[in-house]
């Protein structure tokens, strides 16, 4: 049994009801020169602490409710070290525990090493999965380094207004590890990240908020090390307090640490938010025949949802899914996210598959313990919390129904944008994307910059690989062109991959610059896959998870410059209209639709999907006009006020002499008009 902890908004206090020293390998505040572990492992019958150079041993006494306590010297900092427990060896029930298994401090905040494929990863014997394995595993896992936490600095995050947040989603390595102007030894580093060139690059491009893919330690799956690939996206997390060591230039003996809070604070000091990719929904031991690496030696029931025989609940689709209702589970997830507020400086977190942080034994709740307390928390409360609002378990989809405090990855705009520039779709569902997903998040207090509009993200193809191809080409995955999904709502124009077909290419150019700008001008908080501001090709491949290569990384050298300058474009635009960014949801009286010829859209036009052509009057001061022409052919648009164009995709024509009265708007393209001021 194990009991909550109580609440602090400083991690380094967390402490049990007991009065317990801090979770984890510290040094103790009360006694320089001496250091506290305290390690979770109720079903063990003897948990002994190793240091890996010394080869020191030192057996921890038993605690209540299963926690192991340690007093001793200091040791060195950058010393490694992990946990050997021993106990049932019940499988069946969900005990693994095999003292033969070096298993990682939860609480580390530095790791180092790397997996290696080797039978004695796993805590049973490979020809029969009931027998235990007694094969030492330290020299084929990772192990946790002891380091001091580090000496607070003043902190300058820029909180950015909702409605002003335009995210960026990218990767440590990938964006940098090509960047001609970044020494090489920097490349694909924290350090690299925070160098002059790709600032002013972030900087110029008018983006506000950096959302970094995963960055807590996380291992490959060994069964894509013996494929001879990796896990490049970093979805297989093993230590929630630690900076992955291998995005260091500097050092992985702790000197990760510094180096990401310094990447935090140089973006800060550019006006730009740093929020981070959390994967608190399964980790890299994965099933019951995964890896043993930590919890699953110490405190499996505790961590994991369990099945009957011993095996593991799998919501995620990932081998395990963490049970997030557990008090423990509870404590560690608050704890990591204050210490990365607190001590490095993120401004907020993107909660992967976080339906799963909601999953309670008895339902799937947005009001779950972990989730409830966060909403609460006096740190986490004022940082930006943003769901990805599924899993695919039972009742997984969760999307709109996530408390106030937070926004949420809005898949049905992804979904439908995606098909009206595909001449798919009606007006009707275009225009509930268009101001904000009322639908969805109009109910609990909830905002439009709540939605997290998107069309292309991480997973999946980029926008240059949207408009560019019909199907997903992943045979370099090894899977046989299996994985990644099938449902990718694409066009390629005419033409499947690389054409020199000019009605092609100017075909993609269109849609391109028309999928940025109704992604950009639409209400709700905008985020921009790294790359599609540049037209970055992953060649169709839509699952690069695996791909740590040229595939993957940023192409500095093959920027598509007009379309840069087209995105820059259109964040002015959108930073000059507040129209276009509301604060809350628009009432029918602010909003006005009509067709091309200037007169208000028939509910019949409206539902119509073969209606392609639509102009949205935003009412604001001043009003702007969105002008989609989402069809094949070119068409005149009187617009229904007098108005100024602004802005279009296309170069379009005078209808008239009357420059205010419409344009002639090419196929797959946008204009937007500003409403000029009655005479």
């Amino acid at each position: 049994m194990d009991l909550p902890v109580e609440r602090s908004a400083d991690w380094r206090n967390m402490r049990t009801p007991e009065g317990l020293p801090p979770m984890g390998l510290r040094p103790d505040a009360d006694n320089p020169g001496r250091a506290t572990v305290n390690y979770f492992a109720p079903a063990a019958e003897r948990v002994v602490i190793e240091f890996l150079e010394s080869g020191t041993q030192i057996d921890l006494k038993p605690g209540p409710y299963g926690h192991w306590i340690g007093e001793f010297d200091e040791p060195s900092p950058g010393a490694t070290y992990g946990f050997r427990v021993s106990g049932p060896w019940e499988p069946q029930y969900g005990l693994r525990l095999n003292p033969a298994k070096l298993l990682l401090d939860p609480y580390a905040l530095a790791m180092t090493g790397e997996l290696v494929v080797n039978d004695a990863i796993h805590s049973y014997q490979m020809q029969d999965p009931d027998l235990i394995d007694d094969a030492d595993s330290a020299p084929f896992v990772p192990h946790s380094v002891y380091v001091r936490p580090l000496e607070p600095t003043p902190n300058q995050p820029p909180r950015i207004p909702w409605d002003r947040t335009v995210i960026y989603e990218t990767h440590v390595k990938g964006f940098t590890k090509l960047h001609p102007e970044i020494p090489e030894e920097l490349r694909g580093t924290y350090a690299g990240l925070a160098q002059q060139p790709v600032i002013d690059y972030l900087v110029s491009l008018g983006v506000t908020s950096i959302e970094l893919l995963p960055v807590q330690h996380f291992v490959p799956e060994p069964m894509l090390l013996g494929r001879g690939l990796t896990n490049y996206w970093g979805y297989n997390p093993v230590g929630y307090f630690a900076p992955h060591s291998t995005y260091a230039a500097h050092g992985q003996r702790g000197e990760q640490i510094a180096e990401f809070r310094d990447m935090v604070d140089a973006l800060h000091a550019a006006g730009l938010e740093v929020i981070i990719d959390v994967v608190y929904n399964h980790t890299a031991e994965g099933d019951h025949l995964g890896p043993t690496l930590a919890w699953k030696g110490s405190a499996n029931a505790d961590t994991y949802w369990m099945l009957d025989g011993g095996m593991y609940d799998n919501p995620t689709g990932c081998g395990n899914a963490i049970r997030a209702e557990s008090p423990r589970m509870v404590e560690l997830i608050l704890s990591s996210l204050r210490y990365w507020v607190t001590d490095l400086h993120v401004d907020g977190f993107r909660f992967d598959l976080a339906s799963t942080l909601a999953r309670t034994s008895a339902m799937v709740t947005t009001w779950a313990p972990v989730l409830s307390a966060m909403a609460a928390d006096p740190v986490l409360s004022q940082v930006k919390l943003i769901a990805e609002p599924w899993d695919i378990g039972i009742g997984g989809y969760q999307a709109g129904n996530f408390p106030g405090p937070w926004a949420e990855w809005n898949d049905v705009f992804r979904g439908t944008v995606r098909d009206t520039w595909r001449s798919i779709g009606s007006l009707s569902e275009l225009g509930a994307r268009l101001t904000g997903s009322a639908d969805r998040f109009a109910h609990n207090g909830r905002r439009p910059y709540h939605s997290i509009n998107f069309i292309t993200a991480h997973d999946g193809f980029t926008l240059a690989d949207l408009v560019a191809y019909n199907d997903k080409h992943n045979e370099a995955n090894g899977e046989n062109n299996n994985d990644g999904s099938n449902d990718n709502r694409s066009w390629n124009g005419g033409a499947e991959g690389p054409t020199d077909d000019p009605e092609v290419l100017k075909n993609r150019r269109a849609r391109q610059r028309s999928l940025l700008a109704t992604l950009l001008l639409s209400a709700g908080t905008p985020m921009i896959l790294s790359g599609d501001e540049s037209g970055r090709t992953q060649q169709g491949n839509n699952n690069v998870y695996c791909q740590d290569n040229e595939l993957s990384w940023t192409d500095w050298s093959a920027m598509d410059q007009d379309l840069i300058e087209w995105t820059k474009l259109l964040l002015q635009i959108r930073d000059r209209y507040s129209v276009l960014r509301p604060e809350v949801h628009p009432s029918p009286e602010d909003l006005h639709w009509f067709n091309e010829d200037g007169t208000v859209l028939t509910s019949e036009q409206w539902n119509d999907p073969d209606v392609r052509v639509v102009q949205a009057m935003f009412k604001g001061d001043p009003s702007v006009l969105l002008c989609l022409n989402t069809g094949p052919e070119a068409v005149e648009m009187n617009f229904p006020m007098p108005a100024r164009v602004v802005l279009a995709s296309e170069d379009v024509t005078l209808t008239g002499v009357d420059p205010s009265a419409g344009v002639k708007v090419p196929c797959y393209s946008i204009v937007v008009a500003e409403v000029l001021p009655d005479e």
